[in-house]
Formats: structure tokens, C-alpha cells, sequence
């Protein structure tokens, strides 16, 4: 099994006293340097940092300055005093400590540091100010899976090691192990969701996940979908996408279940969520082919997918109570051919409906649909289900929300107050997430024109008027999730994420979303 210290491009471990020789620089974190004298193992800093900003015209800006101390107070004599700016006006967030945390680390690299010690001074209106600082700090420490795989055990980490000290939110130990958890799962979204789409191809990634959930102290489950009958057979959207891969044995699609099932008790009911990933490992577009450069990026394409391997990553770690989660992976590369599916094709899916296609640019929907019939189908016999589909799916998502993610609701999650709920924790932990409500004519812009075929594949409207809602829409209406509403005799919960705004920072590494707000949602409340 892939363990996190294996997969870490840093070692995390708990950090001690700031006057331990083992540490080469001290990093301080703070949203005013006023406030360091009140934490009993940071005041010996208080005066040098104080004696700095009289020298030094804006200190307080959001910036890192490295100052030279005693080192009867630091062996190193290095301190990184990493400033958030202001942090109390509106629209300020806690994505200030995030930025700090990457600012010092940098500096911290820079400077030669390979063992520096980490703290963050908390702040009240940010109970999580810690975590998302120190999260910062260890994105920009990742190193690429590529770079890893070539240089094997020899690669030189950005740093050897980081140590982290916690303050009033969360104890040393805490700190952590929560860091430690997200670190790993964030790890595993972007060596999945970042890597080129030949060292990921959908082979690869079964491979990967196998190997990090293979060993015998595993609370996940994984079982792997080859066969191409049995995927033709059972999922024919997503078999009609692989059409064109399928005569390349390594581009060749899987389907990958993922599952953990916990019934302790910890005083809240049992929830069941239920996930599906699109794992498009590079999208041509197919016969609608991408021209000119439209094409870059795309192998970030399965980040939905990588979402949930990173969520069952945390999972397997911080082992959550009283709560089930299953998960598909829909691993296929959309590749453009002789034998690719076409413009004008009709398919029957999984659930019956014949689907009139449009364009075959749009296969993220298809890949995912019959597996989110097959979670439907499930989800009926399991406690308090809720379906997510997680997906870069819309280029109008990222024109209506920038950088944010999209939820929608169909009517049971909204009535349960899901997305909203969602969107604190996502503020809370500086990922914000938009609500984008789903309108009658969404679905009714999915009627087909032709009498061969029940629902058409995109809008038969101008797609940039409602184009990520209506995603949304063909799939409920694809995978009959629309037959489980409000009113019908066994609502369901959906609901279903469009990532593609915040997947558009190709070729830098991710700041994997949504992850970082699903693990502290669903999965640090039920840790112990």
C-alpha cells in the first residue's frame, strides 16, 4: 500500500521547542505581530519581530521577510516572519493564511532551508486559520509524480522536512494529523488529476489506486471493471466514449468502485454518500475535435475523478465513524479515430433512455451516466444516501464562477439545506463554492427533436445561456434521478459539483477542488 509518508513529497512531523538545533529556520504565520508575545512558546520572537517592523516600512503586508535573530533564541539564527495583511475587512477571507503559508515556504526554499519549523498565530474569526496556512504551505512543496517516477528514491524534496507546531485551535499532535491526512489526499488527487495522460492512462490510474489501497490494514475496498463486454454490456455511454481508445490496450477504459463502511457510533445518524468521478485521462474532443491550443490542459480532465480518490485517501486515514461512502471512478480517454463515436449517433443507456448525440465534445456526461444509474439503482437500498457527481464538466461554469466550483441541488438535496451547508464549510476552510439553482427550462432544453430518441446531449438552446445547469439536467434525466424528486415515493439526494473553474490553472500544480472542503465536511467532524 501506498503509505503517506511515501507518497508526501515533504515529511510532516510534530514540531517542539523553536530553540531545537535539528530546525534550520522558524516560520511564523501571523495577522499581526502583536499578537505573538501571547503564545508562551513563540515569545522569545516577539522582540525581534517587533525591532524588524520598526526598520521596516510595510511589515504588516501581506509578504515574508526572513530576519536574522539571536541564535540563543534560534540555533539558525533564521526566522520567516510571513504576514497575512489585513484580515478583518469584508470580503477578507481566511485564504489570507493560505496565501502567507505559500509566500513563507517559498522564501523559506529560497533560503535554503531544508528543515524549518512552521507556526501559524490562530485567529478568532478564522477558527481554521492553522490548517488552511499550513495547507498552503504544503502545496507548494508538492513535487510532480513524473519527477518522482524517474528519479525513483533519489529525487531531491523541495524540503526534507516540515515541522509543525499548533497553537489555541488545535493541538501540535492535531494539527498534524489533520495536515498529514490532507497532504496525503491531496498528494493522491494530483498525481491522479496532474499527470500527463500517458503516465495516467485510465490502466495506470486502476493500477495506482489499487496500490494505494492494497494492503492489508486498508478500511477501502477496491474492485476494478476491465472487461470491455461487461463495460459494453453494463455502461454503453461510457463504452461508446471508449470506442476509439479501445483499440489501444493502455488507453482502454476502467471503472474503478471504491468503498468504506464504518458503524461506530459517534452521536450523528449514519449518512451513505455516493460519488461518481468523470476520469477523462485527455479529451480531444473526439470527431468535434479541440483545434489550435484547446487542447492543453486537458489531461486534467479526470480532476473529478482524482477528487475522489483524494476523498477515500482521507478516508483510509482518518478512518471517519458511522459513515459509508462508494465511489466510481470513471476512467476513459476521449480519443479521435476511425472507430470514435459520433456526432448524430443515438444510445441506449443503462437506464433505458436513448440519448440523440450532439457533440462529441461533450463526453464527460456520457462517461459518467450509467454508473450514476447504477448508483441510483443502489442508493434506494441504502441509509440517508446522498449521489454526488463531481466533474469538469462545463467551459460555462468557469465563464459564470472564475475560479469557484458549481453545486446544484435537485429538490430533496435543496429541501436538506445540502449546498448551502457545503458552501459554509467551503468559506470555512477557504475553498468558497457557488450555488447555481437548477430552473425549469434546464431540463426541458434537453428534449429531444428527434423521434428516435428520448433526450439529446446538450442543450438544443445556445449553450452559453444555461450550460452547466443543463449538464446537470441530462444527467438527472439520463440516470431517471429526475423520477426521485421531492414529491415522488422514494426521493433521492443529489447533487452534482462542475469543477471546471477552479481545474484552469494548467501547467501549475493544483489546489485540489473541492476536496479540501468534502474532507472537512464529511470526514474531520466524525474523526476522532
Amino acid at each position: 500500500m501506498l503509505s503517506a509518508k511515501s507518497l508526501l513529497s515533504t515529511q510532516l512531523s510534530q514540531g517542539k521547542e523553536i530553540n531545537d538545533p535539528k530546525y534550520d529556520g522558524v516560520i511564523v504565520v501571523s495577522h499581526s505581530f502583536k499578537e505573538v508575545s501571547k503564545f508562551p512558546k513563540l515569545a522569545a520572537l516577539a522582540k525581534p519581530i517587533e525591532d524588524f517592523s520598526q526598520y521596516h516600512t510595510g511589515f504588516e503586508k501581506s509578504q515574508a521577510n526572513l530576519i536574522v535573530v539571536d541564535k540563543q533564541i534560534i540555533p539558525s539564527g533564521r526566522l520567516i516572519y510571513s504576514a497575512t495583511g489585513s484580515v478583518s475587512k469584508d470580503f477578507e477571507d481566511v485564504r489570507k493564511f493560505k496565501v502567507a503559508g505559500a509566500n513563507a515556504i517559498k522564501l523559506a526554499m529560497d533560503s535554503g532551508m531544508k528543515k524549518p519549523l512552521f507556526t501559524t498565530i490562530p485567529y478568532d474569526g478564522f477558527p481554521r486559520a492553522e490548517i488552511i496556512s499550513a495547507l498552503g504551505a504544503i502545496n507548494g512543496l508538492y513535487t510532480p509524480l513524473n519527477i518522482r517516477d524517474v528519479e525513483e528514491n533519489n529525487y531531491k524534496a523541495k524540503l526534507e522536512e516540515l515541522s509543525l507546531i499548533g497553537n489555541k485551535q488545535l493541538t501540535t499532535e492535531q494539527l498534524h494529523n489533520i495536515v498529514m491526512a490532507y497532504g496525503y489526499s491531496m498528494s493522491v488527487c494530483n498525481d491522479i488529476g496532474d499527470s500527463d495522460p500517458q503516465r495516467m492512462t485510465p490502466a495506470k490510474v486502476a493500477e495506482y489506486v489499487q496500490n494505494l489501497f492494497g494492503g492489508s490494514d486498508s478500511a477501502v475496498k477496491v474492485k476494478v471493471e476491465s472487461d470491455m463486454e461487461t463495460i459494453k454490456k453494463n455502461y454503453p455511454c461510457m463504452a461508446a466514449v471508449n470506442r476509439c481508445a479501445n483499440d489501444v490496450p493502455e488507453h482502454r477504459a476502467r471503472l474503478i468502485w471504491l468503498e468504506y463502511d464504518n458503524n461506530e457510533p459517534n452521536g450523528q445518524g449514519k449518512e451513505t454518500l455516493m460519488f461518481v468521478g468523470k476520469g477523462v485521462t485527455i479529451d480531444t474532443g473526439g470527431l468535434n475535435i479541440k483545434t489550435g491550443t484547446n487542447m492543453k490542459g486537458m489531461c486534467r480532465d479526470k480532476t473529478g475523478a482524482a477528487n475522489v480518490a483524494g476523498f477515500f485517501s482521507a478516508l483510509n486515514l482518518l478512518r471517519p465513524k458511522n459513515i459509508k461512502v462508494v465511489g466510481y471512478m470513471c476512467m476513459v480517454r476521449n480519443s479521435v479515430g476511425s472507430n470514435a463515436y459520433s456526432t448524430d449517433e443515438i444510445l441506449t443507456a443503462r437506464s433505458g433512455k436513448r440519448i440523440h448525440i450532439y457533440n462529441t465534445d461533450a463526453e464527460g456526461r456520457l462517461a459518467m451516466l450509467d454508473p450514476l444509474t447504477e448508483m441510483r439503482e443502489k442508493a434506494i437500498n441504502e441509509v440517508n444516501p446522498h449521489i454526488f457527481t463531481f466533474a469538469t464538466l462545463t467551459g460555462h461554469e468557469m465563464m459564470c464562477y472564475g475560479e469557484y466550483a458549481a453545486v446544484m441541488d435537485n429538490g430533496p438535496a435543496a429541501k436538506s439545506g445540502a449546498s448551502k451547508k457545503l458552501q459554509e464549510t467551503g468559506d470555512e476552510y477557504g475553498q468558497p463554492i457557488e450555488i447555481s439553482r437548477i430552473q425549469p427550462e434546464d431540463f426541458t432544453t434537453h428534449d429531444s427533436e428527434f423521434e428516435g430518441a428520448d433526450i439529446c446531449q446538450l442543450s438544443t438552446k445556445h449553450s452559453p445561456k444555461r450550460g452547466h445547469q443543463g449538464a446537470a439536467c441530462f444527467l438527472m434525466r439520463g440516470s431517471l434521478i429526475v423520477d426521485h424528486g421531492s414529491t415522488d415515493n422514494q426521493p433521492l439526494k443529489y447533487t452534482h459539483v462542475d469543477l471546471a473553474g477552479p481545474n484552469g490553472n494548467y501547467p501549475k500544480n493544483s489546489y485540489p477542488n473541492p476536496l479540501v472542503t468534502l474532507i472537512g465536511h464529511y470526514i474531520i467532524p466524525r474523526s476522532g
